[in-house]
């Protein structure tokens, strides 16, 4: 399995700040419900530039901390209670029953062995500890208003065909919360979101990163250069107007 993102600058700065605009206040406002506060130990797995771990430093301290873990965590802001490390979730060993909260958004469903991902993620958390996977499901993304509706909705088709072809499942959102009831998890609460892609949203910004930042995966998925060039026009319209993907965010603890 080959990741679907490239790690090419400035496509995964743009890929970050839009994850960031457009998920944060979900992520944060669903932690804060939990407690989040002075003295847990917390973990934010594929933490990127850290903007979930930064928030994390400030609900744990004086006395908590926040490991924020990624292949290639870069410029993470630092703070006196968060640690950034590069770590490998699919080979790296994490220390059984050590943390509170694990915090893992838009990872799970590129990687083929998700389960075995959330068993691992589940040994590490203490008993009463947390767990909170943020994932897309993309089966629903429909375009409400577009100048070429059939363009738009072969890029969408793209996208999909190239993220199965690395193993991922881009639908798998939908799937999470059953999936944490199965590796043993209670008190299971998914929350769906839905938002807006529109001139100005940081959703259709990080659609527009997509045509070039997975450029060759579109392109062996049967787009053409120029298809590419004109569906960014056709994002780029003030009058376009479509869903987003669901986000589902789903909570579950460790009994």
């Amino acid at each position: 399995m080959t990741y679907a993102f490239t790690d090419e600058e400035p496509r995964v700065a743009e890929q970050h700040r839009c994850l960031a605009a457009a998920y944060d206040g979900i992520t944060t406002a669903r932690l804060e419900a939990l407690g989040v506060g002075d003295g847990w130990r917390c973990l934010d797995v594929g933490a990127g530039r850290g903007s979930i771990a930064r928030w994390l430093a400030h609900r744990v301290a004086p006395t908590g901390s926040v490991l924020a873990t990624d292949l290639a965590p870069v410029d993470i802001e630092p703070h006196p209670n968060l640690t950034a490390a590069v770590h490998d979730i699919t080979t790296d060993p994490l220390p059984d029953e050590h943390f509170d909260l694990i915090a893992v958004r838009m990872l799970l469903q590129q990687f083929p062995q998700r389960e075995a991902l959330l068993d691992k993620m589940i040994r590490a958390l203490k008993p009463g500890g947390w767990l909170q996977v943020d994932e897309l499901d993309t089966s629903y993304e429909p375009v409400l208003l577009a100048a070429d509706t059939a363009l738009y909705e072969k890029f969408l088709a793209a996208k999909t065909e190239h993220m199965r072809s690395r193993g991922g499942d881009p639908e798998w959102g939908r799937e999470a919360a059953a999936a944490m009831r199965a590796a043993g998890l209670v008190e299971i609460d998914p929350r769906p979101h839905i938002g807006s892609r529109h001139a100005g949203s940081p959703e259709l910004a990080l659609q527009l990163n997509h045509t070039h930042h997975l450029r060759a995966g579109l392109l062996a998925a049967g787009m053409t250069e120029a298809e590419l060039v004109r569906v960014r026009e056709v994002m780029r319209d003030p009058g376009f107007r479509a869903s987003s993907s669901v986000l589902h965010s789903v909570q579950g603890r460790k009994p």
